[in-house]
């Protein structure tokens, strides 16, 4: 068999940010999260409660499930990844995880307007979102093994980059071709292609299986250009998996530097997740926005993601991770704060006209920022990382930073479920983000630029 090129190799692995992005762009944050909400939130208000407490419900419920997703994660990330490293083979769980990803998303077709299979659907979303998640553990693993220090963070922007593109496309193509609006028609005027019914919202409901569809059709060439390196004939078993994760840990008591990176990741990229779980819902249930217009902020927010990222990969190449992040983090802090403190009729206090254009203005550019700094942020973190993993256990390594990303996975869902029940606001429920940033922040204080590599 001819040798594959690093070009093609490169390629085929930003491929797989270019065939999984749907998931999150469509499924968690613009399409299917706010449509989950709008049918929950009719579901709870038909059921007896008032607009603003059928509102908080759903939220809730939505952050119910990211939470449990959350602590899915948190506990098998890890594992697998030592797993992988006593076995010494990455592509059979990819391959598994990307079934997982596949079944989950083309399920979510069957999710009814009336809200009566809504627990059921939310466990094919969190199927696909556990296996998006876990094979991303695997794929950030082969980065190190892509090119050397200097070399990487450019790669690594670039695939946020490409990913982002990826997941603009697909944005657009359920705009214009199936989600309806009121009026029974899409974005550009006419009906949802395939004679979809759009009484049933089956234009919307069809985000999953073509989430599913778009995955599996640009998977194909990163199994085609990406193979296993080194041997993949080692015996291991779960004992051996065990013993490697907990020798691992153990090991960060004397790495100061990668263990506050882990912590701090864990808080902000957390943070990050809840923006994004939680912007679209936030945009439906206190904005009133309809999910065209929630598809059209998604646009503009994903092709800011996608040049952000690409800058931000030319930024981490020339001054080095760590500013990079630091800058991010500032920036979405004070996005945070102004998401909170406005709603339909007021902004930071400060009372609005009625039916004034102000807060979709403001929330629109609050869109650029997230996905301008959340790209940033993304892909400088997973440069930071290869600047701290020990090259003879890259996969573990990265389970460590997938357990750091995911260990608290469940905070930002269930602190903003909190939040949301106790104030009984969907607005102030999202307030808990903040805080997330700020404990990332403090973290990075201790985290050396260029890491602590063991060679």
């Amino acid at each position: 068999m001819a040798e594959i090129s690093k070009r093609k190799r490169i390629w085929g692995w930003w491929f797989f940010d270019w065939a999984s992005q749907p998931y999150h762009t469509l499924l968690v944050t613009f399409v299917f999260g706010p449509y989950f909400a709008g049918v929950a939130a009719e579901y709870y208000l038909t059921s007896g409660l008032d607009a603003d407490a059928a509102d908080a419900r759903a939220q809730t419920v939505w952050a119910n499930c990211m939470t449990i997703i959350g602590l899915i994660i948190a506990f098998g990330a890890p594992l697998m990844g030592a797993m992988a490293d006593v076995s010494g083979r990455r592509m059979p769980w990819i391959f598994a995880f990307s079934v997982m990803y596949a079944v989950g998303s083309a399920a979510l077709w069957y999710t009814m307007p009336d809200g009566s299979n809504m627990w059921l659907m939310l466990s094919a979303f969190g199927l696909g979102f556990v296996g998006a998640e876990y094979a991303l553990i695997f794929i950030n693993s082969q980065l190190p093994d892509l090119g050397d220090e200097n070399e990487v963070g450019e790669i690594s922007g670039s695939g946020f980059a490409f990913g982002y593109f990826g997941g603009l496309i697909s944005l657009a193509i359920m705009l214009a071709l199936f989600v309806e609006q009121a009026n029974g028609k899409t974005l550009i005027g006419m009906d949802p292609l395939f004679g979809l019914d759009a009484s049933m919202q089956q234009g919307t409901r069809f985000v999953g299986p073509f989430t599913a569809v778009w995955f599996v059709l640009f998977m194909i060439p990163y199994f085609l250009w990406v193979r296993d390196d080194g041997p993949t004939d080692k015996k291991g078993n779960v004992g051996d998996a065990l013993r490697l994760l907990v020798k691992s840990i153990s090991n960060l008591r004397h790495r100061v530097s990668l263990a506050t990176y882990l912590g701090s990741s864990m808080f902000y990229r957390d943070a990050l997740n809840g923006l994004y779980t939680f912007g679209g819902v936030y945009a439906r249930l206190v904005l009133e926005w309809d999910l065209i217009k929630i598809g059209v902020f998604g646009i503009v927010s994903v092709l800011a993601a996608a040049a952000f990222s690409w800058v931000g990969g030319k930024l981490d190449k020339k001054y080095g991770p760590k500013p990079v992040i630091l800058v991010a983090i500032w920036v979405l802090i004070f996005v945070c704060i102004t998401i909170v403190s406005m709603d339909r009729t007021q902004i930071f206090g400060m009372s609005l006209p009625e039916g004034s254009g102000l807060p979709d203005l403001v929330f629109f550019g609050c869109g650029v920022l997230i996905g301008g700094m959340g790209g940033i942020l993304q892909s400088a973190s997973r440069s930071m990382m290869v600047r701290h993993t020990d090259p003879k256990v890259p996969v573990e390594s990265f389970g460590l930073y997938g357990l750091s990303g995911r260990a608290t996975a469940f905070a930002a869902p269930l602190l903003i479920g909190i939040a949301t029940t106790v104030t009984g606001s969907a607005r102030l429920g999202v307030s808990p983000i903040v805080l997330l940033f700020i404990l990332g922040l403090i973290l990075m204080r201790w985290v050396k630029p260029e890491g602590d590599q063991s060679r």
